[in-house]
């Protein structure tokens, strides 16, 4: 057992890897971050709803998914880490007090969290060479630090370099009659830490999306998506094969 990441499903070869950076809202005991309780489950802590999605996922098939153990306010494993973002110290307008720490408590976060978690990743990549890779997040419908943005997309796509899975799961989205954001309300292009480092640089097909998270914070919800991915994942994969 380790904090640091939750296996989900059976591992095939040849399948869908879902890899869930976000997932957990875990605080270890140990470690005081220095704000109200209340902001513990809040968006910046924990995508919402992505692990119970991720868990749907892997039910009753043969994908496999990898989760995040520990809180984004922890550390933050869609970082590199050399960034200092990798500890926030504020988040949507919230100040991280716990997490002006030093360079030797950094340290100690990334080696138990942060290099197992990323080891792992890339020993299921190497091991289980997956047909797809998704990058499953989920964002907030409003900033409290900017309640002017508007947030309308029900589904982002993200991408850096990689696009081809992308494209095709634009327009399979779409057919769902889902609005859906082509590097909204986040770009790849800017943060895309952990597909960057275990998809790109290998060559390892991938899709990115992050889904609203007022549309997925029950289980109906959630199951709604959960089927709704894994319908589009299915159908990314068949087009990759057949070369897109």
């Amino acid at each position: 057992m380790t904090d640091a990441f939750k296996i989900l499903g059976s591992p095939q070869p040849g399948q869908l890897l879902i890899v869930a950076d976000h997932a957990s809202s875990f605080v270890p005991p140990d470690i005081d971050l220095g704000i109200s309780q209340t902001f513990h489950k809040d968006h910046i802590a924990v995508d919402i709803g992505t692990m119970e999605i991720a868990r749907m996922m892997t039910e009753k098939t043969s994908h496999l998914a990898i989760a995040g153990g520990v809180s984004r306010l922890v550390v933050d494993l869609n970082r590199y880490p050399d960034e200092r973002s990798v500890v926030p110290e504020h988040s949507d307008g919230v100040q991280i007090h716990g997490n002006r720490i030093d360079d030797g408590e950094r340290q100690r976060r990334l080696d138990r969290y942060f290099h197992p978690y990323h080891d792992q990743v890339s020993r299921l990549i190497s091991e289980l060479k997956p047909s797809l890779v998704l990058s499953l997040h989920s964002f907030t419908p409003s900033l409290r630090s900017n309640r002017n943005i508007e947030r309308p997309w029900e589904i982002g796509v993200l991408y850096n370099y990689y696009d081809t899975a992308s494209k095709l799961a634009f327009r399979y989205l779409e057919e769902e009659k889902l609005i859906v954001g082509d590097q909204f309300p986040y770009s790849g292009k800017d943060l895309n830490a952990t597909m960057n480092r275990q998809a790109e640089a290998i060559d390892q097909p991938y899709l990115g999306v992050e889904i609203r998270q007022d549309l997925i914070g029950n289980e109906m919800g959630q199951r709604h998506f959960a089927e709704l991915l894994l319908r589009t994942c299915d159908k990314v994969r068949t087009g990759l094969a057949s070369g897109g």
